[in-house]
């Protein structure tokens, strides 16, 4: 019998990160025992996150930064939270690669930023699909890459992307819109990706 709280819908989408036994120990409230709990427990977490990470001018070109933004939007839920993942995944890149990979990417992004490498937009658009395909936590990278990607677009003068107007939590059209989106530019096909940011 599956447990409903870590249950994936078995609709096909692969890009949900499952959780290893012992991670699943690291769950802090007691009273949690369904996804939707889980979902609005962290959900606490992200807005306080988010009103934290908007209310001053952030280096979110920086790793220690993203971690611990990592680490304000799920502290309350998982003791995990802002630690980099040694476990594989079924998506992300091997668990041991994820410290040169990050410095490489924050490294890679800077020199974006500051060259004018490619129009804001794009140059947003490529920083959240390198987080995403480094996959550096255990969990939350999506919404942590999301919001960091906002920080990232308000730093560059840009209004935050609309990311498809729905949660990308729940499976759904618009989330299966996401995830081909990322998956073109795992391909090095940007375009989808940056129509779906602002859609």
């Amino acid at each position: 019998m599956t447990d409903p709280l870590f249950e994936y819908d078995g609709d096909g989408d692969d890009a949900a990160t499952p959780l290893t036994p012992d991670e699943k120990k690291g769950l802090i409230p007691s009273y949690i025992t369904l996804r939707r709990e889980l979902n609005e427990a962290e959900q606490l977490g992200i807005t306080a996150a988010e009103e934290w990470a908007f209310s001053r001018k952030r280096d979110v070109l920086d790793e220690a930064f993203l971690r611990s933004l990592h680490k304000r939007m799920f502290k309350d839920v998982w003791r995990w939270a802002g630690e980099l993942r040694t476990t594989p995944r079924n998506i992300g890149i091997d668990s041991w690669k994820i410290g040169p990979m990050l410095r490489d990417f924050i490294e890679d992004a800077r020199y974006w930023v500051q060259h004018e490498t490619f129009p804001p937009d794009e140059i947003a658009a490529r920083f959240h699909h390198r987080l995403v395909l480094i996959h550096p936590f255990p969990n939350g990278n999506g919404r942590h890459s999301r919001l960091a990607t906002d920080l990232l677009l308000v730093k560059l003068g840009q209004e935050r992307f609309t990311w498809g107007r729905v949660s990308l939590v729940n499976v759904g059209e618009t989330r299966s819109k996401y995830v081909a989106a990322l998956r073109a530019a795992d391909a090095h096909d940007i375009q989808p990706l940056l129509a779906f940011v602002r859609s």
